[in-house]
């Protein structure tokens, strides 16, 4: 069998040339054969298409039941009508692309490759090689180039829309690792100041009979540091609002601006979960009312590095519409390694009758135990505090509650009945409003 082409130079008028059945690897020398017709490879050991440049009157060329998998200089063939390719390694379309520049070829076979058993195959090749008449032996219809040119437009929208996706992904993906880095930022900006803070208490102590004290321009080059990284972040997005499904995201301070926006009545609708990250818990709770106005539907919020330090930073939830489930991410919120934490939020948040914390579903036996755990606490609290100070604590429902209980005319009914009917009309105890909400700032404070 041959195994390579060769000894052809003489034949110059060749007008067929049949090589089929042999074990070709290789089209080469046959470029001067310019009267060539008809090449037929068919049944060789071919991978690539290729050195096809000088056959000028070449019409069909067969190249069935090889290895091709690549095709080139096709599109130079002038007079190229009919190409058979059928059985072979063809998968995609980029490896025939440059058949799309062919003007003379009618006729095409690609049945028995990979690229055949795709659904978009057909619509493809159609799209791209308008003036094929017959594609695997079968006649063109016009309804089917039609429908190859919508097929076609649709899945460059497709394409477009995906790539625009994945921008998007690369923006959220950049954007968010600038609002963790400048949070991180903030946090170490806020730990120095404080470690400043407290070594201006200790000054000044003597050394040697010399007074010893951190020098300005130490101080003056550590922030100088910390307020250049953070320019040299903003040329990045601050902070980041979206919305996924009935989800709400809110990264970074800056987003909860968008409470303040025009929001329509069926986005608003649809929101039932708030996530809050890389934002202060103590700025979060200033627009709770918003929130609660502007999402009348929202049952869940998420918290993650949002600096949820005391319990009694959760009582601020209590003036929230309604909750059914609350998430608090254990990253940046050391609150969480208390482990009475989900009690107090039980007890504190009772009204609400919370269904999930932190994804685990609330039974019984919690709402007895954080009853047991707190419920004294909040009595005592209650019991101790003045009158006058209670009342300034309360709203105007509450303060008339209070009045009623004060004059014994609730005696009857008891703490239990308070109770119950708070649960009712979704008010808080007045025992549970003792425990009010603090500040990360305060609670600091009464550390130190």
């Amino acid at each position: 069998r041959i195994k390579k082409i060769s000894n052809l130079e003489n034949l110059k008028n060749l007008d067929v040339l049949d090589l089929h059945g042999n074990q070709i690897s290789k089209i080469e020398n046959i470029g001067h054969l310019s009267e060539l017709r008809v090449l037929n490879l068919a049944r060789n050991l071919l991978t690539v298409v290729e050195n096809l440049n000088g056959l000028d009157s070449l019409t069909e060329l067969n190249l069935r039941h090889n290895q091709v998998s690549a095709i080139k200089d096709v599109d130079t063939l002038p007079c190229l009508q009919r190409l058979f390719l059928s059985f072979n390694n063809i998968s995609s379309f980029e490896d025939i692309l440059c058949l799309a520049d062919s003007s003379s070829l009618s006729d095409i076979t690609l049945d028995g490759n990979p690229i055949a058993q795709e659904t978009w195959y057909k619509h493809t090749v159609l799209h791209h090689m308008m003036q094929l008449r017959q594609l695997d032996m079968k006649r063109i219809t016009e309804e089917e180039r039609r429908m190859a040119s919508i097929a076609a437009r649709k899945e460059e929208e497709r394409k477009r829309e995906s790539h625009r996706q994945t921008l998007l992904k690369e923006k959220k993906r950049l954007t968010i690792g600038n609002i963790a880095r400048q949070w991180e930022i903030q946090q170490n900006r806020i730990a120095l100041e404080a470690s400043l803070s407290k070594d201006k208490e200790n000054e000044p102590c003597q050394i040697n009979g010399s007074d010893a004290y951190v020098f300005p321009e130490e101080s003056r080059s550590l922030d100088t540091i910390l307020s250049s990284t953070v320019q040299g972040l903003s040329v990045l997005e601050s902070h980041l609002v979206e919305v996924e499904g009935d989800t709400l995201g809110l990264y970074g301070a800056g987003a909860l601006e968008c409470l303040d926006r025009n929001w329509s009545v069926q986005t608003a609708g649809i929101i039932a979960t708030v996530s809050f990250m890389f934002i202060e818990f103590d700025e979060i709770v200033q627009v709770l009312a918003k929130l609660k106005a502007k999402f009348p539907n929202c049952v869940h919020l998420k918290f993650k590095e949002t600096n949820l330090v005391a319990l009694q930073q959760f009582s601020a939830l209590a003036e929230m519409h309604r909750m059914e489930q609350l998430t608090v991410d254990p990253q940046g919120n050391p609150v969480v390694n208390f482990t009475l934490w989900k009690y107090y939020v039980l007890f504190r948040l009772n009204h609400f009758n919370l269904q999930k914390i932190n994804g685990v579903k609330v039974t019984e036996n919690d709402i007895v135990k954080a009853e047991r755990l707190f419920g004294i606490l909040a009595y005592v609290a209650s019991s101790e505090l003045p009158h006058y100070r209670m009342l300034s604590l309360f709203g105007e429902s509450r303060r008339k509650q209070f009045h009623y209980l004060l004059e014994g005319k609730g005696k009857k009914s008891g703490a239990g009945s308070e109770e119950s009917d708070n649960r009712r009309s979704g008010g808080e105890s007045t025992a549970r409003a003792m425990l009010n909400y603090m500040t990360k700032d305060f609670h600091m404070e009464k550390l130190e």
